[in-house]
Formats: C-alpha cells, sequence, structure tokens
C-alpha cells in the first residue's frame, strides 16, 4: 500500500524523464501533475497548488534555478520545497543552494532515491530537511 499522499508539480522540458518521475511517484499514491519548463511552472503553481516542486535545471524559457529564485521570492510559493532532478555541476548545485534548493537529485537517478527524497520532504514538518539528507548532504553526491 503508498506510505505517502501529497501532489508534486514536475518540471522537466524532457516528455520521458517527465513520465519516468509521475510514474515512480505514482506508484507511492503521490499525484502528479507536468509542466514543460520553468514559466509553464509559473502559470500553474498557483492552480496545482503542489506540496513539493521537481525542476531540472537545462530548460527553454526559464531555466530551473530562475524558476527556483521566482518561486522562492513570492510569498504564496517562498515554502514550497524545491527539488533539482538534472545532471548537475557543482556551480548549479551552489547556485541552487544560493536561491534555496531543498535538495539535489543527479540524472541519471535512482528510482527508489527520488522516492525517497520526495518522501522525506513531502512528510517533514516544515518541508524542509536541511542538514541530514537535505540540499547540503545531497550536493556532494550531485556533482560527483
Amino acid at each position: 500500500m503508498p506510505s505517502t499522499s501529497g501532489r508534486v508539480l514536475v518540471v522537466d522540458d524532457n516528455k520521458v524523464i517527465r513520465q519516468l518521475i509521475r510514474v515512480n511517484l505514482e506508484l507511492e499514491g503521490i499525484e502528479v501533475v507536468t509542466a514543460a519548463d520553468g514559466a509553464e511552472c509559473l502559470e500553474v503553481v498557483q492552480q496545482v497548488r503542489p506540496d513539493l516542486i521537481t525542476l531540472d535545471v537545462v530548460m527553454p524559457r526559464l531555466n530551473g534555478l530562475r524558476t527556483a529564485a521566482r518561486l522562492r521570492s513570492d510569498p504564496r510559493t517562498a515554502g514550497i520545497p524545491l527539488v533539482i532532478v538534472s545532471a548537475c555541476s557543482q556551480h548549479e548545485v551552489e547556485s541552487g543552494l544560493d536561491v534555496g534548493v531543498d535538495a539535489f537529485l543527479a540524472k541519471p537517478f535512482e528510482p527508489q532515491e527520488l522516492v525517497r527524497v520526495v518522501q522525506s520532504l513531502v512528510d517533514s514538518p516544515t518541508g524542509r530537511v536541511r542538514g541530514s539528507g537535505g540540499a547540503e548532504a545531497a550536493a556532494g553526491h550531485a556533482g560527483s
């Protein structure tokens, strides 16, 4: 039986990656809504009201780091946990930390790790898991 509920907005310009993330999260009982880029994310986030957003970094129109910065600067979306799912460079990890990203998952990712990161952030009372298993812990892993 699925152990988590919640709604995740998956933002990636690659349809296959969006579907891969969708399937793995839906198997855990998580509702998934998708967007093809950062601009679409900003358009739908108010209607969708997700519990968490996953962002690719390299996308057309508005990349993941700029999208994260815009989400953090809006009081209506500032508290939503953000997970970068991308083939991140160390610079992108550091830039993500600067704008308030909560966790990083390097592509190619293990589906179990995706589910673990999403569940820990959705289930966290503060929406943040910094320190153990959060952005700082994942940052070292994402660059390797």
